[in-house]
């Protein structure tokens, strides 16, 4: 078995699900089970703090207990069935449920397929950057496919796409795999590090806390940027066009990062992504219109790529090698997941008010970072 071939085709074919889950999945409980955009928001909402627990507790459990193969399967499997039980569901209470277990399953696929990749660099000589740049093709293909399939035959569409991909993906599952991921983990005697050893570094608090606002202040362009491109009378076909514009320019970022900015602190990364970040929500307010959400677009790179880079390049040279699954755990859950969850209840009450206020309310975020970066960047050295 080819270890480089394996882990490009489960990272492609997984973000080719997470390109359909991301950007579409609050309009397809909108547009076709009918939901106003509060309930949408409630439903979403919830769904990310069961993102969190799963990613926390139930992730690390089952990864405990079963081999990387094994865990890709369970959660494939689990997801698949979930989406499936959503078709004759309608009702708010049902779908709310329904989205809870999807959350709890689903997400976790994404450190299951990382934990993979980890496990293979550790028993062999893959790139995994090569392995990666295959995950983001994935997700800019589903874009632009679901995008065009939702215009010509409505957005019911979307969820049949979803219940094809994770049939796709859990078909891979069950072909042959790296013998060294279907090891199941042998428990060693000795001391494992927790969670709260990674508090006894003063900077990571600082650290934490400002990835967890700069990642949370994305909650209403993850869940709006397609309602809000409708809104502004945008073709179907030509959304997913101007959505992967953004990953487009965060392809790009990270390309370079390693040449270009190798001498930068990440305090001083996160305080141009925090900027970067104010400027992007505050143009989609200003200028409400088509051209300057695509020019907007571009703010990604800064806004997620760069603060996404900063955390990685800070937990590598601050933390000790055993604490990084920790930090990166806390990470997901908390600045991927949680602050998201939140952000999405406020992001939702804005657009009722007015659909450009749900992209400015996300500066309650990003100026408080660029102020907590002013501030500890020099004491804390980070």
């Amino acid at each position: 078995m080819n270890n480089q071939r394996w882990l490009a085709k489960n990272f492609f074919m997984f973000f080719i699900t997470w390109g359909i889950f991301l950007p579409y999945w609050t309009g397809w409980l909108i547009n076709d089970k009918e939901l106003t955009v509060s309930e949408a928001s409630i439903i979403m909402g919830f769904g990310l703090v069961a993102r969190a627990l799963s990613t926390m507790f139930i992730f690390p459990f089952v990864s405990k207990v079963m081999s990387n193969k094994n865990v890709l399967i369970f959660f494939t499997a689990s997801s698949l069935v979930v989406t499936l039980l959503y078709i004759p569901i309608n009702s708010f209470g049902g779908l709310f449920l329904m989205t809870l277990l999807f959350s709890a399953f689903y997400p976790a696929l994404l450190p299951a397929v990382e934990s993979s990749a980890s496990t293979l660099m550790q028993h062999g000589s893959i790139h995994y950057g090569k392995a990666r740049s295959f995950g983001s093709f994935g997700f800019v293909v589903a874009v632009l496919i679901i995008s065009m399939i939702s215009g010509m035959y409505g957005e019911q569409m979307i969820l049949w796409m979803m219940i094809v991909g994770l049939a796709a993906l859990l078909i891979i599952q069950f072909m042959p795999a790296p013998q060294v991921l279907s090891l199941v983990p042998v428990k060693e005697n000795g001391k494992t590090l927790s969670m709260k050893g990674l508090f006894k570094v003063k900077s990571f608090i600082i650290v934490l806390f400002v990835v967890i606002l700069l990642q949370g202040a994305h909650a209403s362009y993850y869940n709006y940027g397609y309602i809000y491109l409708q809104e502004l009378n945008v073709n179907p076909f030509y959304i997913g066009m101007i959505l992967n514009v953004a990953v487009i320019f965060e392809i790009l970022y990270f390309y370079k990062a390693d040449t270009f900015l190798t001498k930068w602190k990440p305090s001083s990364l996160m305080l141009v992504a925090a900027i970067g970040s104010s400027v992007r929500w505050i143009l989609v307010y200003a200028f409400p219109n088509m051209p300057m959400f695509i020019l907007s677009q571009a703010l990604h790179a800064l806004s997620f790529a760069m603060a996404h880079y900063a955390f990685i390049r800070y937990i590598s040279k601050a933390l000790p090698q055993e604490q990084i699954p920790n930090a990166q755990g806390i990470y997901s859950a908390l600045a991927m997941s949680l602050s998201a969850a939140i952000l999405t209840l406020l992001g939702g009450a804005l657009y009722e008010i007015e659909p450009g206020l749900a992209f400015l309310g996300m500066i309650i975020c990003t100026v408080p970072a660029i102020l907590l970066i002013l501030l500890t960047k020099k004491r804390f050295n980070y």
